[in-house]
């Protein structure tokens, strides 16, 4: 089968890569250097080079809270303009499949725990990131209207936070949990985070997601949207001790309150994944963070 991975290239997009290689496949790997998605002319490209049957759309321009804030404009004119370059090139090109990554900052701010894909549409994403959000919840409905109008089969997921080998660490960028093994592998003093720890998140480890991808792919053509993720939650002060634990860390951690927290609470149902392809992760978190840490501290020559 001809497969097409945008942002191949890139973090969740280079293990599924490799997963797929694993099984004796020969993906096209679409690199944001080679075909920039934003452009209709690079797409367009891209699946006239590729000539896909199936497609995995991964490509995002994301970041945590920091970057969010600082490019709220980018951030939704890219990876809405991505999203609909990829569906109606699909459509064009008679592609059999698109599997669409949405994200978890699509929820409402105040959605009840644990997150139900019914509750999607019940209320505003938290603010700090939902221009990306309301952007990617965007593709939803179009792969919705699509598979309505052209019978395309596109399909949705929603993942919970992703960590993992291969993340981004740059501070400016990060996530919350590349940002803490970052700053508490190389500082010997204080660690000043933002907000006051109380928010709770849930993580995946990047490999169950990639697997749930690869499941979702083979086994679900439905038009609802899955969640996909652990359904276990952890205090972001929680999750501080816990990475200082792991790497060691014996200075302070120091809160600034007057920064932004973030949603309150994040904790998917992810029933509807078990139930439709059989996913379960299998991954906890102390041992996703151990490799994590790991592979940081052998790839970054600062942590060295």
């Amino acid at each position: 089968m001809r497969i097409v991975v945008t942002g191949g290239g890139g973090f969740l997009g280079s293990h599924l890569v490799e997963r797929l290689r694993g099984r004796g496949e020969d993906p096209f790997v679409a690199r944001r250097a080679d075909y920039d998605l934003t452009r209709w002319d690079d797409a367009e490209r891209l699946f006239r080079d590729a000539r896909p049957e199936l497609v995995f759309h991964l490509a995002a321009e994301v970041g945590g809270i920091g970057a969010n804030r600082a490019n709220p404009g980018r951030y939704w004119y890219a990876n809405l303009m991505m999203g609909a370059h990829v569906l109606e090139l699909s459509r064009l090109n008679g592609v059999g499949k698109v599997v669409t990554a949405g994200t978890v900052c699509a929820y409402p701010k105040l959605t009840p725990v644990p997150f139900r894909e019914d509750d999607l549409w019940n209320g505003y994403p938290e603010e700090t990131n939902a221009p990306y959000g309301v952007a990617k919840k965007t593709l939803l409905v179009g792969a919705q209207a699509y598979r309505a109008q052209y019978g395309t089969d596109a399909i949705f997921l929603l993942p919970a936070n992703l960590y993992g080998p291969r993340d981004n660490f740059d501070l400016e960028t990060s996530h919350v949990i590349p940002a803490l093994i970052r700053k508490m592998v190389e500082s010997t003093g204080e660690v000043v985070l933002w907000g006051d720890g109380s928010p709770t998140r849930e993580f995946l480890y990047v490999d169950d997601c990639a697997e749930a991808l690869l499941l979702a792919a083979d086994r679900y053509d439905g038009g609802e949207p899955v969640n996909v993720g652990t359904s276990e939650e952890i205090s972001i002060r929680e999750l501080a001790e816990l990475v200082a634990e792991l790497t060691g860390f014996e200075g302070e951690i120091v809160w600034d309150a007057s920064m932004p927290n973030g949603q309150p609470r994040r904790r998917l149902d992810v029933s509807r994944a078990k139930e439709l392809f059989e996913f379960e992760a299998a991954t906890n978190l102390r041992d996703g963070l151990a490799r994590t840490i790991e592979w940081f501290r052998a790839s970054v020559p600062a942590a060295t």
